[in-house]
């Protein structure tokens, strides 16, 4: 029986307070959401009527957008027909409504050159898959080392049955195992910067082993100078490579369709259908002429996709003509990463024009006090409680005093993972949430202690009266709980923004009160039924807590230890 008791004691006291422990000594806290903080709200709404999916599409591209940022816990969803975004605590806040707001243009830009800044890696990969470049749809060359290919005149026959051969664009950066053979070369030829032109050499020394030195020498282009008719110098979104671009030569305009797809081989690609007309394939196709050709404004063969001044992706042309339909890009993705792309590409083609319909600025002062006013009220609300139920129920109340500290130490370490590892923000809304599952939780020790006491004044002793209490009571708890989670849950599920913080953390809370009903109330109750001094003292005594109206007080010690 003690050993019984004793296991599950044990476990919930190591994972709340060797939890908390943890967390405050990594000095993790939870995130605070924008009403607790201060920062921007701003509502978008779309110019014009939007097809399907296309808010859900532009709801992805300013996540990605806030993210570069660098804001904590930023809450971006669609509201109906507008788009809500909430940025807490973001510094400049004047930046941020702009950039929030701002339609991208995706564009597709020559490729110069390109300095990849993994090298010492490459160099390792290059040992391992250097005899592998002979298997690849591209030809290679030591000089530039870039990824070719050779016009669609010269295509084996024999292979246009095959995917890659038949539709010819290749993801450059991971199309081949021979790849990184290919990037690694440049470490032995640091004159490839000279393939830039005149306008983009750069005035400081390259060291090809040191990519500090390569963003040095090539300074990244400002957003704000990232004009279509510059050439510019970016870096792809993983930040392993340096571009130098030419102007742009197309916009994602051209672009009627992008999907991820399985291919032939197994392995995941993006199938693009591109507009048809002088504006559409027959402007690709001009392109990707002279891309083949290794044209002065495409030496290298490459075609970057740039949206938001980063490079998404950059594949090589393997061929000069191509039917609108049959433009597949291929490499070594995975599924995640052919997806992105194809939404990236989908969104060109697809742009949301957005106004901002409302900005609400918070300040940092107004949310300190928000938090302070929550905090005072839930101190407040927890020691009216406490004071009550040590009043009512003598040294059981102890017991609920002690179940608390428990419960809040398993809900703050829980609130502060999720918040550093999965953005979840607590919000004005959650702290209410939270007060209000305080009143759930003291509830089942209500439950619980007059279930006992129906017991005692049935004639039984505490301690045999704890096990048989607790049992019926549990079924009570777990109804009321269930029905309090069911609610939460749906209330989640149909509602965004602060009600739906409200929602997540009094069904976070609810659930917690049913673990520390069953791991800690009911062993330290059973525990404790059997000493005197729980049940007999003078003033706290559980004895007097629980003892009958108007019966006898001499009576009362039945209800201790013993039989």
């Amino acid at each position: 029986m003690r050993r019984r008791l004793l296991y599950p004691l044990l476990v919930i006291l190591v994972c709340a307070y060797g939890g908390l422990a943890i967390t405050l000594a990594a000095g993790s806290a939870p995130e605070l959401g924008l009403d607790l903080q201060g920062g921007v709200s701003v509502v978008l709404q779309p110019t014009s009527e939007t097809a399907e999916g296309e808010l859900d599409v532009a709801v992805e591209i300013i996540r990605q957008r806030v993210d570069g940022l660098g804001v904590a816990e930023p809450e971006i969803v669609k509201q109906g027909g507008t788009i809500l975004v909430q940025l807490p605590g973001v510094e400049n806040r004047d930046r941020a409504i702009e950039l929030v707001g701002q339609t991208a243009e995706l564009r597709f830009r020559p490729v110069l050159q390109q300095i990849p800044l993994d090298i010492g890696d490459d160099e390792d990969d290059d040992e391992d898959d250097g005899d592998e470049g002979t298997d690849a749809t591209t030809t290679t060359t030591a000089d530039d080392a870039t990824t070719t290919s050779a016009p669609a005149t010269t295509a084996p026959a024999d292979t246009t049955d095959t995917t890659e051969a038949a539709l010819g664009w290749t993801e450059g950066e991971s199309a081949a195992p021979a790849l990184p053979a290919q990037e690694a070369t440049t470490t032995t030829a640091p004159t490839t910067t000279t393939t830039v032109p005149a306008t983009t050499t750069t005035t400081a020394p390259i060291d090809p082993s040191d990519p500090d030195s390569i963003r040095d020498a090539l300074p990244l282009t400002d957003p704000e100078d990232d004009t279509a008719d510059a050439t510019v110098t970016l870096t792809d979104k993983d930040e392993t490579s340096i571009y130098t671009l030419g102007p742009m030569e197309a916009a994602g305009s051209i672009i009627e369709s992008a999907d991820a797809r399985l291919s032939s081989t197994g392995g995941w690609e993006v199938a693009l259908v591109v507009k048809g007309g002088e504006n559409g394939i027959d402007k690709f196709n001009e392109i990707a002429s002279r891309c083949v050709v290794g044209d002065p404004t495409c030496p290298t063969g490459k075609l970057a996709i740039v949206l938001d001044s980063v490079v998404q992706s950059a594949p090589a042309i393997q061929q000069a003509n191509f039917a609108r339909d049959q433009i597949v890009i291929t490499g070594e993705f995975s599924e995640r990463e052919a997806k992105d792309l194809a939404l990236v590409l989908r969104y060109g083609s697809l742009p949301v024009e957005l106004e901002r319909q409302t900005v609400q600025t918070v300040s940092a002062t107004l949310g300190e006090d928000s938090l302070r006013a929550g905090l005072i009220a839930g101190f407040i609300g927890l020691a009216l409680v406490a004071l009550y139920m040590i009043l009512y129920y003598r040294a059981l109340g102890i017991v609920v005093v002690c179940g608390l500290t428990v419960w809040a130490s398993l809900l703050y370490t829980i609130v502060a993972y999720l918040g550093s590892s999965r953005g979840l923000a607590l919000t004005l809304a959650g702290v209410t949430g939270i007060i209000v599952s305080v009143g759930v939780t003291v509830d089942s020790y209500v439950v619980f202690f007059e279930r006992l006491k129906d017991e005692v004044k049935a004639g039984r002793t505490l301690r045999s009266s704890t096990e048989r209490a607790f049992a019926r009571a549990y079924r009570t708890i777990l109804a009321a709980d269930v029905s309090s989670f069911l609610g939460a849950a749906i209330l989640w599920w149909l509602t965004v923004g602060s009600v739906r913080g409200f929602a997540f953390f009094l069904g976070l809370s609810t659930v917690l009160d049913v673990v520390v009903a069953w791991f800690f109330t009911r062993p330290v109750v059973t525990y404790l039924s059997r000493s005197r001094i729980f049940t007999e003292a003078p003033v706290l005594g559980v004895a007097r807590g629980l003892a009958l109206p108007g019966k006898d007080r001499t009576t009362t010690p039945a209800v201790g230890a013993g039989k």
